[in-house]
């Protein structure tokens, strides 16, 4: 496949009291118009917004939200120090915003787990379903878990999310490694985890990914993520079930321009489809410090009509 680059479409916005950098981790809602981000305050901590697109091919941003919709936790909870969006997802007139939680650490920077805010308003307002996440630490999961990606299929709710195998020490402080995991649930809340990584490392210089973009089309599974070393780029697999992946980075049809605002990194990809069109959403440079930009799929859409 092959995707073309349209531009940064969204910067950081101005005068808005809670947010002083980024629009990180673009999520589309359901409706395909409402984009869930998140931008940080003046002392680093995340909180989530929203931006509408136009109901156009062009997804134009047409209006931003001047509020929040989550913000961190109280002192001492999972997500006191941020809370980063990673998917949203309806089901029953409800919708379910899926979002990673921050908090400080000691001996590691920090301590990432995965949390469930639902909102009955049509996603004007979300409430947490727990003070505490969704994924805590586990024999799966014994470091962190972050950045779920969930679909709902014929009553089974499946997720896609980052685990943390390691932490390891270097000279000059710690690295952390993560991998994709896979995990079943039946009510959205309470999950199976599935022992095996999905999505591992294939080279000695890789230790992380980011938030994974899952959809399901008529001939597979197909999933965006990005991957690093020095910096994230643009990462794809395909799986027939969802369960097993083939990893094929080489089609995934884009890299860092060579110079602008995405000449770092690309990072957090969110496939959205309008009518027979196939947009990605995305950060470059900063994690999202430079704000979000848009591309479109140009060669390879071959069966991918969305399934879910």
């Amino acid at each position: 496949m092959k995707w073309k680059k349209l531009g940064l479409i969204f910067e950081p916005p101005r005068g808005l009291p809670w947010l002083e950098s980024h629009a990180a981790l673009p999520a589309v809602a359901p409706d395909g118009r409402r984009v869930y981000w998140s931008g940080r305050d003046g002392a680093g901590r995340a909180h989530v917004g929203w931006l509408e697109l136009d109901a156009l091919d062009s997804a134009r941003v047409v209006g931003v939200g001047s509020g929040t919709v989550l913000d961190p936790g109280p002192p001492g909870s999972f997500d006191e120090s941020g809370a980063t969006v990673s998917c949203v997802v309806a089901h029953e007139r409800r919708l379910h915003l899926y979002y990673t939680g921050w908090s400080l650490g000691v001996t590691v920077p920090f301590y990432l787990f995965a949390g469930l805010a639902v909102s009955e308003d049509g996603g004007e307002t979300f409430a947490r379903v727990s003070p505490a996440p969704i994924l805590d630490r586990s024999p799966e999961d014994p470091y962190l878990t972050a950045s779920p990606w969930v679909v709902v299929e014929e009553g089974l709710w499946r997720m896609w999310y980052v685990s943390g195998s390691r932490w390891e020490r270097l000279a000059n402080g710690v690295r952390h490694f993560y991998n994709i995991r896979y995990a079943e649930s039946r009510d959205g809340i309470l999950w199976e985890r599935d022992s095996r990584p999905c999505i591992d490392f294939a080279h000695p210089d890789e230790y992380a990914f980011s938030r994974p973009c899952v959809v399901r089309d008529k001939d597979c599974y197909r999933m965006w993520y990005s991957f690093r070393g020095d910096r994230y780029r643009l990462g794809y697999a395909e799986s027939a079930d969802g369960r097993t992946w083939e990893r094929k980075d080489q089609d995934a049809g884009m890299e860092p321009s060579a110079d602008g605002w995405d000449s770092e990194m690309i990072a957090y990809p969110c496939v959205l489809d309008r009518g027979d069109s196939r947009f990605l959403l995305y950060n470059g440079n900063g994690y999202g410090r430079t704000g979000i930009g848009l591309a479109q799929l140009e060669t390879g859409r071959s069966g991918t009509q969305s399934q879910a």
